[in-house]
C-alpha cells in the first residue's frame, strides 16, 4: 500500500522543480493530486507525467482569494476533498540592496510567498476539517531562519510563513490538522539559477558553483530530496508532528547560532 492511498493533495507551485517532484512522488504513493500554478503549458506537462486519472491542473494566482477558493473547490469537485496540502508556490524576487529594492517587487514577493500561504490556510483548513483533518506542509527556506544580503523580500517572506505555520498548527490541532514547514537550502532548480545569474555567478557550471561550496555537503540539493521530506510530513508517518520547522539543507543550519 502507498503512504497516500485514498488521499487527495493540493500542491501549489506544482509545475516547478520541487512541486513537480513532490507531485510525482505523492502520486506514486497513491495520492490524487490537484496541481496549481500559473504556467498552463508546464502544468499540462506535469499532469501528463503523472496521468490525468490521478492528477488535474488548476491555473490560479495563489495571491488571489477567489482563485484560491477555486482551486480548493476543484479538489473537492474532482476528487472529493482535501487531505494534504503543499503550499509551495514562491518567487525569489530580485537580488538588490534594501536601499534600491523597489516597493513593487517587495509587494509582489510578499503577495505570492506570504499572502498565498495565508489564503491557502484560510480556505484549505475548513475543507480539510470536513474530512476529519489532514496535513499542511509549507515551503519555507533556510532564509526563514537566517538572512542573505540583497534578498530582503524573500528572507522576510520565508520568516513570515514560519509564523503563519506556528499559528495554524495551534489553531488546527483541535481539528486534527497538522501544519509544518520544510526549509530547504539551495536546491538545483530554476530559482537557484536565477539567483546565481543575478549575483553574477557561473550558473551553467554545475561543477563550480560557489554557493554550493558553502554547504557542508558541498552541493545543492535535488528536488526529490525535498519531496521525500514533504511526503513524510504529508503522510501518517508524521502523525505526531505539528508546528515544526524541518530543515533539508545539507548541514548549513548546523553552523548557525
Amino acid at each position: 500500500m502507498g503512504k497516500l492511498d485514498g488521499k487527495v493533495a493540493i500542491i501549489t507551485g506544482g509545475s516547478g522543480g520541487i512541486g513537480r517532484a513532490a507531485a510525482k512522488l505523492f502520486a506514486g504513493e497513491g495520492g490524487r493530486i490537484i496541481l496549481v500554478d500559473l504556467d498552463a503549458d508546464a502544468l499540462q506537462a506535469a499532469v501528463a507525467d503523472i496521468g490525468a486519472e490521478q492528477a488535474a491542473p488548476v491555473i490560479a494566482d495563489v495571491s488571489d482569494a477567489a482563485q484560491t477558493q477555486a482551486y480548493v473547490a476543484a479538489a473537492v469537485e474532482r476528487f472529493g476533498g482535501v487531505d494534504v496540502a503543499l503550499l509551495n508556490a514562491g518567487i525569489e524576487g530580485t537580488v538588490t540592496p534594501i536601499s534600491e529594492y523597489t516597493e513593487e517587487m517587495f509587494d509582489k514577493v510578499m503577495a505570492v510567498n506570504v499572502r498565498g500561504v495565508f489564503l491557502g490556510l484560510k480556505y484549505i483548513m475548513p475543507a480539510m476539517s470536513t474530512r476529519g483533518g489532514g496535513s499542511i506542509v509549507i515551503t519555507s527556506s533556510t532564509a526563514g531562519i537566517r538572512a542573505a544580503g540583497g534578498m530582503s523580500a524573500y528572507v522576510t517572506s520565508k520568516h513570515a510563513v514560519i509564523g503563519l505555520m506556528r499559528t495554524a498548527a495551534l489553531e488546527g490541532a483541535e481539528l486534527n490538522i497538522r501544519v509544518n514547514t520544510v526549509n530547504p537550502a539551495p536546491i538545483d532548480t530554476r530559482m537557484m539559477t536565477s539567483i546565481e545569474e543575478q549575483r553574477g555567478l557561473p550558473a551553467g557550471d554545475r561543477a563550480n558553483r560557489p554557493m554550493a561550496r558553502r554547504l557542508p555537503l558541498q552541493r545543492y540539493g535535488e528536488p526529490d530530496e525535498v519531496a521525500r521530506l514533504m511526503l513524510f510530513l504529508g503522510s501518517n508517518d508524521s502523525s505526531f508532528c505539528t508546528g515544526g520547522v524541518y530543515m533539508v539543507d545539507g548541514g548549513v543550519s548546523a553552523g548557525q547560532v
